[in-house]
């Protein structure tokens, strides 16, 4: 059979032959090498001897695609032709500020008008079955290409990128989804799942298709492409789209139609969970879609977790494979028990008749990340989730009081974590936004990947114990973290904007250059600077030997990104991940998104709820709650101090400007204001006579000559006891915009 004569009359027939043929091929097609397979150029690793006819391999290629070529595919689904999109969409204009967009939008569109008008923009009223001719069709027509997918798995990125981009194919295909019945046809697909739990009836086959088309598409398109512009797909669709795919896999995982396993294996449910995936990600990064929308109403998020809390498979792989439908805050709550459910297997917790085995190591103030490094980087994972207890020696080699308090190990944990993300250590570099990455030329510090291990650890255990440190990563770093670089349908260049807008840009650019890019003479390869010196680098084999032309320019583009966030830093990210994985599950850091993730080490970025924080507040030295002193405190922290300056009061008591997430009741330790009479050099914080003179607001003359202090291994407010409410009020500011006065310990 000659492929290129295949026409609109007979490619029902044509069609299931190839897809025949294609399917015969895929028997012999082997996964990995082995003794009983060759190498074919086309297949891959292939079980048969009799395959050496590279003589004929260029022109079976040329056959072959044929297949995914423009008049062929236009073909094979000539039934999609009904649809038009010539009928005015609304455009909504992208905002920079995400809040203000999506008040922009949902004002122009409410959410329960989006279903109801997803078809009448495209000036059709058809609507078809599961099983009706004309879905026949478009099944069979799927059921070759899935067919072409999985045995030419080494053409997989020519025919999705043929198929996704092939005029409006894509944009027809979509519609026709639509016109399955309500939501897409979700009942009709769910009930045919019920009877069909592995999902091989070619209906499904048909979404499977969709879904990787779809997800390739949202890949190579940029924001500007797909939210500005709104080429091929409005938010509309997006939101239709997320809005099916979401309520079909929450419905089938909760019913037990499907698993963790089917979610994870190539298949309908692997392509749709992937594309939904990537549609969240999406809306994270550039919100299209309302608060609360992808979250679960049926079941709802209590159930869902009452469920997970008597061990329910269906619970359990929910929360595993879509995190999203539950609230950030339950999320939270579920990642605290996970921590303290292990602490208690491992005997890690106190109890009325055990008391845990705890660490001891003793640091000089002189040598901090050295002793640290030395002593806690070798620890068994067991006894870094434990408790480690610190013992400073200062500067004059004399023991610090202070060996039994938890407070001391948090002042070596921020101490140690501010001192080697510090970029002149030269371990981890800036963004133009201030954001930490490893730095490529870590490799001039020696033992630098040991370091990367250790401080990883040490970040770990902080968000292990609850300590939010102030500690901003790049979102390109953080996906790193969560594995989420790895994925299938990650796209570097979305996230380049994170660690240089510049050269984001300028490829974009590049990306949409109407002229010759040959012209500009680029090689697949970069100019780095070291040490003064100017290297080149390949950013694929045989890199500056390759030139950037039309045709290969969009794998340029990706390719200079996936080096710039990935490569570059590989081995400095595996060690980090390394040791931040010893401490923290890598399965629970799923739960959360790249934001989330941020929010769970450095504090929540909502405003500071100072009455919150007035709540869980202890007092020492005679002040109490009504106490006046203590009344003016929270009546300027309250309303006399900016949001800037409330953040850096904040930062100033307990190192983090951020209030920790569930609120302040999660702080640890608890904030605290202490009455300070007498020198610091005297003060034992509860002497009789600072008891006294706080309770009965006796002094001895207006302290103006003090400010304020801070032990932010502790959590502590060192407070004069002012006689005016002026005096406290420029002491502080003076003190929190200076850090005057700031100690540690």
């Amino acid at each position: 059979m000659k492929i290129s004569r295949i026409s609109a009359d007979s490619s029902i027939s044509d069609t299931t032959l190839s897809t025949r043929l294609l399917d015969s091929c895929q028997l012999y097609v082997a996964a990995k090498k082995s003794n009983l397979t060759q190498w074919h150029p086309l297949l891959g690793w292939f079980a048969q001897t009799n395959c050496d006819h590279a003589e004929a391999m260029p022109f079976v290629e040329r056959q072959l695609q044929h297949l995914w070529s423009r008049n062929f595919v236009l073909q094979v689904f000539h039934c999609l032709n009904i649809f038009t999109g010539d009928v005015e969409v609304p455009y909504f204009q992208i905002k920079d500020d995400k809040n203000s967009f999506t008040k922009f939008f949902w004002k122009a569109m409410k959410m329960d008008d989006v279903m109801k008008k997803g078809l009448d923009k495209y000036n059709t009223k058809q609507s078809f079955k599961l099983g009706s001719h004309e879905v026949t069709r478009v099944v069979q027509s799927a059921v070759l290409y899935e067919a072409c997918l999985r045995t030419l798995s080494l053409l997989r990125i020519d025919i999705l990128t043929s198929l996704a981009f092939c005029e409006d194919f894509l944009m027809k295909f979509w519609i026709f989804l639509k016109c399955l019945g309500p939501q897409c046809g979700l009942k009709s697909f769910l009930q045919l799942l019920a009877v069909n739990s592995k999902a091989t009836a070619p209906e499904f086959l048909m979404l499977q298709l969709f879904g990787e088309l779809m997800n390739h598409f949202l890949t190579v398109t940029d924001d500007v492409e797909l939210f500005e512009q709104q080429k091929s797909f409005t938010i509309q669709d997006l939101l239709m789209m997320s809005q099916f795919i979401n309520v079909f896999l929450v419905r089938a995982i909760w019913n037990g139609y499907i698993d963790a396993k089917s979610l994870s294996t190539r298949g309908p449910m692997l392509a749709l969970h992937s594309l939904l995936m990537t549609l969240h990600k999406r809306d994270l990064r550039k919100t299209f879609a309302p608060d609360g929308f992808w979250l679960s109403t049926d079941p709802k998020s209590s159930y869902i977790l009452l469920e997970l809390e008597r061990n329910k498979r269906h619970a359990q792989t929910l929360i595993q494979k879509m995190p999203h439908v539950i609230p950030h805050a339950d999320r939270v709550i579920l990642f605290r028990y996970y921590v303290v459910k292990e602490k208690t297997f491992l005997g890690l917790t106190e109890t009325s008749s055990v008391a845990p085995q705890s660490t001891l190591v003793t640091i000089r103030r002189s040598r901090l990340i050295e002793d640290g490094f030395r002593q806690l980087s070798f620890l068994s994972p067991q006894a870094t989730k434990g408790i480690i207890r610190i013992k400073f020696i200062n500067d004059l080699g004399l023991d610090e009081a202070g060996i039994d308090q938890d407070g001391v190990f948090k002042e070596f944990l921020e101490e140690t974590l501010k001192r080697i993300f510090d970029p002149s250590l030269n371990l981890f570099k800036m963004t133009s936004e201030q954001k930490l990455y490893p730095s490529p030329s870590s490799y001039m510090t020696e033992n630098h990947l040991e370091l990367f291990e250790f401080v990883g650890r040490m970040l770990g255990k902080a968000v292990y114990e609850g300590i939010t440190v102030d500690i901003q990563f790049a979102p390109f770093f953080l996906h790193q973290l969560l594995g989420q670089s790895s994925l299938a349908a990650y796209s570097a260049l979305d996230d380049l904007a994170s660690l240089d807008p510049d050269l984001y840009r300028n490829l974009t650019y590049l990306k949409h250059f109407d002229g010759d890019v040959s012209e500009l003479q680029l090689t697949f390869s970069v100019d780095e600077e070291v040490l003064g010196r100017l290297s080149t680098f390949d950013i694929i084999p045989g890199g500056r030997a390759t030139p950037v032309t039309d045709s290969n320019k969009i794998n340029y583009v990706h390719q200079m990104a996936h080096f710039k966030l990935n490569t570059q830093i590989k081995d400095q990210t595996q060690a980090f991940l390394r040791g931040f994985r010893t401490v923290v599950n890598p399965e629970w850091l799923a739960l959360f998104s790249c934001t989330e993730l941020q929010r769970l080490i450095s504090g929540d970025t909502t405003g500071i709820d100072f009455k919150d924080l007035r709540r869980n507040t202890h007092y020492y030295g005679g002040f109490h709650d009504s106490h006046r002193v203590i009344q003016w405190l929270w009546d300027i922290v309250e309303k006399e101090l900016t949001e800037v300056e409330q953040r850096k009061f904040l930062k100033f008591v307990t190192s983090c400007s951020s209030p920790p997430l569930l609120g302040f009741g999660n702080l640890e330790p608890p904030f605290s204001v202490r009455c300070v009479e007498v020198g610091d050099d005297e003060d034992r914080g509860d002497t009789i006579g600072s008891v006294l003179r706080g309770f009965l607001t006796l002094h001895r003359k207006d302290p103006v000559n003090r400010l304020p202090t801070a032990s932010t291994c502790f959590n502590l407010l060192k407070l004069p006891n002012y006689q005016k409410k002026a005096t406290l009020r420029d002491k502080l500011k003076y003190a929190i915009e200076s850090n005057s006065g700031f100690e540690l310990s």
